[in-house]
């Protein structure tokens, strides 16, 4: 078998983006189509309305509630929130992976000064976002079709640097293995401004979960994670702050942050430092990826 269907079998076997039961019959498939990357599917059941990457997946990459589309669905979009108690002003954001618009159109919102920039590989995607999920990019909002790995190249060598980046891309089976490396993680640090943050989306239970932690150790030291389903990644360029520094933001931001489901009563207590892996864990690399890792070469 090959490294690249161990890996779909090995990713079939962990939890999924949201983890949830099939939608039952009484959901309504309101959308369907074969991108050139996946199959892209809207359903709706009730007052929640999702995109998922074929019928049959497990995971769903956005819903939205239809009569508070503002307040976020999924746990791990309110984690990720949770990294503007490590910087609570960007001025600029990188978000790879739009989905439904979720993280971009709550961010363009709290801050409309700010400067955002979204990667979405998947130009379906986009279209979607904006006709079933009713995200339309604000004035300094821009969203390029294009890989995040590639688009990340592309501004360090303009020499662009990010107050706030988070990488939330997949495709139906996990994160794109390119996007997983320490090399990627390296040319994603390299675009954080001195006091820049990185939240990234991952899952919670993983074969990977050692291999990422040692990888993302490797490029960034000590780290914070919040675990709900998934967990959430959060590193600070100029090391982590400490306890008294998350409660005066979070206490900044309540107003703001909590009518979106973000809290601080609920995302506080999920912060704790990663730790635990063992000592000789591999780190992911371009050449040593989760394929070879699991093909055991």
């Amino acid at each position: 078998m090959s490294g690249r269907a161990l890996w779909s079998v090995a990713l079939a076997l962990v939890a999924a983006l949201a983890p949830v039961a099939a939608p039952p019959a009484t959901a309504v498939e309101l959308h369907t189509e074969r991108s050139l990357y996946r199959n892209i599917v809207v359903v709706e059941e009730g007052d929640v309305r999702c995109m998922k990457f074929g019928r049959n997946a497990r995971g769903r990459q956005t819903c939205q509630s239809k009569s508070d589309p503002d307040r976020m669905v999924f746990d791990y979009t309110r984690m990720m929130m949770a990294a503007l108690y490590l910087n609570p002003s960007p001025q600029r954001i990188l978000i790879l992976g739009l989905g439904g618009g979720t993280l971009p159109g709550a961010l363009q919102k709290l801050f409309p000064a700010a400067k955002i920039d979204v990667a979405e590989i998947d130009p379906a995607v986009v279209g979607v976002a904006g006709k079933y999920f009713g995200f339309v990019p604000g004035p300094r909002t821009d969203v390029f079709e294009e890989d995040g790995r590639v688009f990340a190249k592309r501004m360090a060598k303009q020499g662009i640097r990010y107050d706030l980046i988070m990488l939330d891309a997949f495709d139906h089976e996990y994160i794109p293995e390119h996007m997983l490396t320490r090399e990627f993680l390296q040319e994603i640090k390299a675009l954080l401004t001195p006091g820049g943050v990185l939240a990234a989306n991952t899952f919670a239970t993983s074969k990977l979960y050692d291999f990422e932690s040692a990888t993302y150790f490797s490029v960034f030291g000590e780290f914070y994670r919040l675990k709900s389903g998934n967990r959430v990644i959060l590193v600070r360029q100029n090391g982590l702050p400490a306890r008294e520094e998350l409660n005066r933001n979070a206490d900044a931001l309540e107003a703001r942050l909590a009518p979106l489901g973000a809290d601080k009563e609920w995302l506080l207590p999920m912060f704790g430092v990663e730790s635990g892996w063992p000592r000789n864990t591999r780190i992911l690399t371009d050449q040593y990826s989760p394929s070879n890792l699991l093909n055991g070469s």
